[in-house]
């Protein structure tokens, strides 16, 4: 990920010359990230509040969901079938980074990907940001500093972009600090990480300044967890694991379903229109990337019973699988914070005894390890959406019964065969 410090060389030398490209990559990625959210965004209000109103139509009607749905289907299908590099490979196939893709891709997918989040697709904005963002970390990169290794612009790309998303360079760190163990060791884990955390906090201090993203949602605090929280996690945090589990083993049969169509002016369309009757079964609270919609659910806790919350739970889930398998561009690590959400709420609404703190994290946490395989990542989003500090212990307690149901079992992402990994 880093570059290599031979053992006759000062790690100094080595490090300074890095501070730099890793401050500029960073600040590249923040604004990469800033301007396709303010483009998406834009479009959105257009497209759900100016435009339905213009025709004196409800926002989100259910005809109104169907009908932008589909039609996002077909403008992103003629967008993958049409433009060069058709936008990036098969996203079923994607996670977290992987290598360079050729710099004429990139329009097509941050444009598919900008239309799939104003269109209302139960993806994130997480891949398509990071791919865009490796392919031109290292094309200028290659440019300007030809010597350096490819492997040191693409954990450039990703940890900016990282630092970026969540507004917080830990994020990048856990991810890559994970990458670094599957490697042989090259030093120092600081030396290799200095570089990325350093385009990592350049990334979230360009987003900060310019947007202050947040991931409180605003949940009550939880200051002293007694034995009763501690259950709760521990039972809470594997069943969601589980419920993250049935997702992962649908996903590849639904993608093969998908592929047989053979023309993205098929499957795309057709893969909107299903999307379009899952929001207007599950409502606007199943659409988009899901992180405004985890927030408008929190706040009405008490207020929605636990059949509604079932719901939204398994509505949202369905929609990500559908977005994921039929080959919209986006991530899916935001909508499944949802899902995990409104599984832990619903928990909650069936047990009002129950922390909404403890589910709402513990649901996130179940469901983040069953579809991301990420450990880190999870523990650190969820600990996030805690927002209380005594929370870590139990949530790093509940991780490692969900990890023992979703170690060695798929998970949301395929190789190139079609086939889960595990």
């Amino acid at each position: 990920m880093a570059t290599e410090t031979p053992a006759s060389e000062a790690p100094l030398r080595i490090l300074l010359p890095q501070i730099l490209p890793a401050l500029v990559a960073g600040v590249g990625c923040g604004l990469l990230f800033l301007g396709l959210s303010e483009l998406a965004d834009q479009l959105q209000h257009l497209l759900w509040n100016d435009l339905p109103d213009a025709l004196g139509i409800g926002h989100y009607s259910a005809l109104w969901i169907i009908v932008m749905l589909t039609a996002t289907g077909i403008a992103v299908g003629l967008i993958v079938w049409k433009t060069p590099g058709h936008a990036g490979p098969d996203p079923a196939t994607e996670g977290l980074g992987g290598p360079p893709l050729p710099l004429v891709v990139v329009p097509g997918l941050l444009l598919a990907a900008t239309l799939a989040l104003a269109g209302g697709v139960s993806l994130g904005p997480e891949s398509p940001t990071i791919g865009s963002a490796i392919a031109l970390t290292y094309w200028v990169g290659h440019r300007y500093l030809p010597s350096a290794p490819g492997a040191f612009w693409v954990s450039l790309g990703i940890a900016g972009t990282l630092g970026a998303l969540f507004g917080t360079p830990v994020a990048a760190a856990l991810v890559i600090s994970e990458a670094l163990a599957s490697t042989p060791s090259r030093g120092s884990l600081w030396d290799q990480l200095f570089a990325p955390l350093l385009a990592a906090g350049a990334g979230s201090m360009t987003t900060q300044l310019a947007a202050s993203p947040s991931f409180d949602m605003g949940l009550p605090p939880l200051d002293t967890p007694g034995y009763e929280d501690l259950l709760a996690a521990l039972v809470l945090a594997p069943l969601a694991a589980v419920f993250g589990l049935l997702g992962c083993y649908a996903f590849p049969h639904l993608h093969r379903a998908f592929t047989r169509l053979g023309h993205p002016m098929v499957i795309l369309p057709l893969g909107g229109l299903l999307l379009g009757l899952l929001g207007a079964l599950g409502g606007h609270l199943t659409l988009f990337k899901g992180l405004t919609e985890t927030k408008e659910i929190v706040e009405e806790i008490g207020t929605l019973d636990s059949g509604e919350l079932a719901k939204l739970t398994v509505v949202k889930l369905a929609a990500l699988l559908v977005a994921g398998a039929c080959g919209f561009r986006g991530g899916r690590v935001f909508p499944a914070v949802f899902v995990g959400a409104a599984f832990g709420l619903c928990a909650q609404a069936l047990v009002p005894e129950m922390n909404p703190t403890v589910a709402v994290s513990s649901g996130v946490l179940g469901v983040l390890l069953a579809t991301t395989r990420q450990g880190w990542v999870s523990l650190f989003v969820a600990a996030v959406i805690a927002a209380s500090p005594p929370m870590l212990a139990l949530l790093c307690l509940a991780s490692l019964p969900a990890w023992l149901v979703v170690t060695g079992r798929p998970f949301l992402q395929l190789d190139e065969h079609g086939n889960a990994l595990r």
